[in-house]
């Protein structure tokens, strides 16, 4: 019997790492351009503009217009819609 919890808490365990590290860490480095309510952009370059999804429990405080920022995102899919071929 102990045994068998020994496999599955290993399950479990590489199960849990292999989650974390699916999800990828990213940073985009730029100026704030605009603060609205819960989306945060981001100006790299003159070509380069992103816009971000900001959740009031984000770290760091809340950042402002004309501040250098780097933020770190993770790319996660919300909605997968399959077409036919």
């Amino acid at each position: 019997m102990k045994r068998f919890a020994l496999i599955v808490a290993l399950f479990l365990l590489a199960l849990a790492a292999g989650t974390f590290a699916a999800a990828k860490s990213y940073q985009f480095t730029g100026v704030v351009k605009a603060v609205d309510a819960g989306t945060l952009t981001v100006e790299k370059s003159a070509k380069e503009t992103w816009q971000f999804d900001l959740p009031k429990d984000a770290k760091g405080g809340a950042p402002k217009v004309g501040d250098r920022v780097t933020v770190y995102y993770k790319m996660v899919a919300t909605e997968i819609e399959s077409k036919k071929k």
